[in-house]
């Protein structure tokens, strides 16, 4: 009798799947603390939304302790789900990337002290073993944010051109500012040019 009741309790009442998502439908988006991020996200998601005529006044953002996760449907219903890292979770980011093809990675292009650190936390995505075949956008944010540098003494200061030489994956760079929006519209042209879904 036992044996006849333990075996009922061992067969599953339902045998429903819960749909995964593929490697293909995971974008992350790293960078540092203060770096934009979160904002990035935010004015994504409303430019996919409603375009850039109802993009509106940048709403106000947290520093982000974990992971925020937007789904962004992009032209030809191609759907993409970004993945934003907080910037103090670097240590653990290695264990995001086996879950994703591609990377938008974020640089304060306005804090000239912060962009040699984040220049190493780019080579150490970069060098990861399951990102040898991501696609890489690297954003220079906040170019409405008055600077001692120009672009171009920041791209050198990042070491850009050695970056790019030494990368195995494909590496796009774009300058934008997620506050007023110039650039938004560039970054999702990058994303459903690297969406296969």
């Amino acid at each position: 009798m036992f044996a006849t009741c333990f075996n009922w309790i061992k067969t599953p009442l339902c045998c429903c799947r819960k749909r995964e998502m593929s490697r293909n439908d995971i974008c992350l988006l790293l960078g540092a603390t203060g770096v934009g991020k979160t904002l990035l996200l935010k004015r994504l998601h409303k430019l996919s939304l409603h375009g850039l005529n109802e993009l509106g006044t940048p709403p106000s953002t947290l520093p982000t302790v974990g992971t925020n996760l937007i789904d962004l449907t992009l032209r030809r219903r191609k759907k993409v789900t970004v993945r934003e890292l907080g910037g103090c979770m670097g240590p653990i980011w290695p264990s995001y990337f086996s879950d994703c093809s591609s990377v938008i990675f974020v640089v304060d292009s306005s804090n000239t002290a912060q962009v040699s650190s984040s220049c190493i936390q780019v080579l150490s995505v970069l060098s990861a073993e399951p990102l040898r075949s991501a696609s890489v956008l690297i954003l220079f944010n906040k170019r409405d944010m008055p600077c001692i540098m120009s672009l171009v003494e920041i791209k050198s200061l990042f070491r850009l051109e050695d970056i790019i030489a030494s990368a195995t994956q494909p590496i796009t760079t774009l300058e934008l500012s997620a506050c007023t929006g110039e650039g938004l519209q560039e970054v999702l042209g990058w994303l459903e040019s690297v969406t296969v879904s």
